[in-house]
């Protein structure tokens, strides 16, 4: 496979049955050799998609290496059906581990972006129950937000969001990075109990790189020392980033990225 045709021609697969059945895109880059390295896996945060900064710089790593790479837009973003307002972290969790079953990678190292950070702690979850599935080698998660919907979200609920929660089932918040503000329904807010990982210990079964930034005003960083709580302490790597914000995608934060993925690989 050329490398225009890896980097820049979607696929897509269809998830879910019925009034929930939804066209998720993906794009694969596929591996120069077959020698059982591990596929790069990208999970986008909330309203992010597989065209950002972060997610094609992955991708280009993986070309450098020779590594396939894996990256897909949840539905309601991007490429992908669907509408973003149905979306929930189950329904999300669920297309990711889609693709990943579909496209069947003997190894993985997942990249996850704040709310992709919760769906790769999930993901691992999901992958610990099934007999046949790919062997998970590493995560690194930037600026994860694990169960921000009852973190960070519920607890700062203003009398006017819960008017409309209740009478629209959804509110809206100003958002920093986009004219359209930010939606969250109740659906999204009570499927998030439900996929609350902040409550055991986490087994990811394997090493985890956390990247946060310590100017972050989404996901404070506090809340990383939180998730570090509920992971085994011995596979764990966690970088603070003194002015980084939440994004983390100016070139230094890259570079970071970069060097915690390539550290993964075996």
């Amino acid at each position: 496979m050329s490398e225009a045709t890896a980097t820049s021609d979607p696929q897509f697969l269809t998830v879910g049955e019925g009034d929930a059945e939804r066209r998720i895109a993906f794009i694969i880059r596929e591996a120069v050799s077959k020698d059982r390295s591990p596929t790069f896996v990208w999970l986008s945060g909330y309203r992010s998609d597989m065209s950002g900064t972060k997610a094609i710089e992955l991708d280009r790593l993986a070309g450098e290496l020779g590594l396939a790479c894996i990256r897909l837009d949840y539905s309601g973003h991007g490429l992908s059906g669907g509408q973003f307002i149905n979306g929930t972290i189950s329904r999300w969790l669920e297309e990711a581990l889609a693709v990943i079953l579909h496209t069947k990678p003997e190894s993985i190292i997942v990249v996850g972006s704040s709310m992709g950070g919760w769906i790769a702690l999930r993901l691992a979850q999901e992958l610990a129950k099934l007999d046949t599935a790919p062997k998970l080698d590493g995560m690194v998660l930037i600026a994860p937000a694990p169960d921000f919907t009852s973190e960070l979200i519920e607890p700062h609920l203003r009398k006017k969001d819960r008017v409309s929660l209740a009478e629209r089932g959804y509110f809206e918040e100003k958002s920093e990075y986009s004219p359209e503000p930010n939606i969250y329904t109740r659906a999204l807010l009570e499927d998030g109990r439900e996929n609350r990982v902040l409550t055991g210990i986490i087994e990811t079964g394997c090493p985890v790189h956390i990247l946060q930034g310590m100017k972050d005003p989404d996901v404070p960083y506090s809340h990383a020392m939180k998730l570090i709580e509920h992971l085994p302490a011995d596979d764990v790597v966690l970088t603070f980033i003194r002015d980084g914000d939440h994004r983390l995608s100016r070139p230094q934060d890259i570079e970071r990225m970069l060097s915690a993925a390539k550290g993964l690989i075996h």
